[in-house]
């Protein structure tokens, strides 16, 4: 993902869409839609853990198509 922290920033900031996670209530997945990546048109997804007091980014990644979750935004 390198390269990649104004789209993730993006992402984070106005999401298409948010799903909570099946396996763990406490992340959350956003996820944007980007043409032209280095990937092709896909969408970029943010996974984000909710601590008591903050909020811990694990991972970023391109993918197809939107994970199975409750839908939380979009």
């Amino acid at each position: 993902m390198l390269g990649q922290e104004e789209s993730i920033v993006e992402c984070l900031s106005s999401p298409e869409q948010v799903r909570q996670s099946r396996t763990d209530g406490s992340v959350e997945l956003f996820y944007k839609y980007f043409y032209e990546t280095l990937v092709g048109d896909k969408y970029l997804c943010v996974v984000i853990k909710n601590g008591n007091d903050d909020l811990f980014l694990i991972t970023a990644y391109f993918t197809d198509k939107v994970k199975e979750g409750k839908v939380l935004y979009g």
